[in-house]
């Protein structure tokens, strides 16, 4: 695929507020309906006709609601997809299955809705479902998240993060700490806490690391495990590797929710954290509370995976209905966060 990508913030594109945010977020959480959205049983049973005739239908599927980050990326979308803003949104929460998002798609292109939304939980088994939607006549767009098809015309455009440049991110950190603090030339041993196999992320994160710590023969990679983005499983599989490596120098946590079960597993087994002789921990989508642990040092390096995606998804959307050249890719502007550069940023963090 030949992708070009676009820096959104050269576009003019406006980020929503913290406290506009802030306040969507816990009404989503809450479970609340203020926005103009309704689940897809609701949009099948009373439809969207009526004063409804002249929004913009979208039906949007989201992976599910399993971390922190999943919650602003929806809470994002469904700011900007408002009734006030043109949109008709129809929201389901695949809750992390496949086949629930392949039912949403269908039920999506037999409602006619005039554009198909999601994040898709894995990268393989879509062609099917996106060959229908094609047939239809409806425009897919990605959200975060890639697909794995023969045929990349059955989507219209993505909208995300470079994954694999975050990984390259996280392990430039790590080579340029190691060459301040002195630790260039010694053994460093490095367990991975990969996120849900098979999906772009952890595919991403993973090999933009393993692009860095492979010009060095003295970062040995002990393993790998998939913490399948949640706090629990994170903690679980850092006890895993704790019990079977006792000599780990750096954690690579693919996500932040991840890594709140890691640092609890590691504090409770006796270990410390942080860069004054502790485990190195290196965590990615940047939250707000894991940014507090950047600054205090129990998370070296947080790589921002940014979720506010919504105004991007409406530009894009604006320019279908426009008629107007569309790129086959956008990536989203991203920051690496340490100690020495995080308080700048804390006061406006929405999420």
């Amino acid at each position: 695929m030949d992708e070009k990508y676009i820096n959104w913030k050269t576009e003019g594109i406006f980020r929503l507020g913290s406290a506009a945010l802030c306040l969507f977020l816990l009404v989503f959480t809450c479970g609340c309906g203020i926005f103009s959205s309704v689940s897809v049983e609701d949009a099948e049973g009373d439809g969207y006709g009526g004063e409804n005739d002249n929004l913009v239908v979208v039906g949007f599927s989201q992976i599910g609601s399993e971390s922190v980050w999943r919650t602003a990326h929806t809470a994002s979308i469904q700011a900007a997809l408002t009734k006030e803003n043109g949109y008709f949104l129809i929201f389901d929460n695949a809750r992390q299955k496949q086949e629930n998002q392949i039912k949403a798609l269908r039920s999506f292109i037999s409602q006619r809705v005039d554009y198909i939304v999601f994040s898709p939980v894995t990268e393989s088994g879509w062609d099917t479902v996106l060959e229908e939607a094609k047939e239809a006549g409806i425009p897919v767009i990605l959200m975060d998240r890639m697909v794995d098809v023969e045929d990349d015309s059955l989507y219209t455009t993505w909208i995300g993060p470079d994954t694999e440049e975050e990984g390259r991110k996280a392990g430039r950190w790590l080579e340029e700490y190691l060459k301040m603090s002195g630790r260039q030339k010694e053994d460093i041993n490095i367990v991975v806490l990969q996120g849900t196999l098979s999906s772009s992320s952890q595919r991403g994160r993973s090999a933009g690391f393993a692009e860095i710590a492979n010009r060095y023969v003295n970062w040995h990679i002990l393993g790998q495990r998939s913490g399948e983005f949640t706090v629990a499983k994170g903690k679980e599989v850092m006890e895993q590797f704790l019990e079977k490596y006792p000599d780990i120098d750096v954690v690579v946590s693919q996500n932040d929710d991840m890594t709140f079960g890691a640092v609890e597993a590691i504090e409770e087994s006796g270990r410390k954290v942080g860069r004054d002789g502790g485990i190195i921990i290196l965590s990615f989508d940047a939250v707000k509370d894991a940014l507090r642990m950047v600054e205090t040092g129990q998370i070296a390096v947080d790589v921002e995976c940014n979720p506010e995606q919504g105004e991007y998804l409406a530009e894009v959307i604006g320019i279908l209905e426009r008629g107007e050249k569309l790129e086959k890719a956008y990536v989203v502007e991203e920051k690496v966060f340490t100690m020495e550069n995080v308080s700048k940023y804390m006061n406006d963090r929405s999420y």
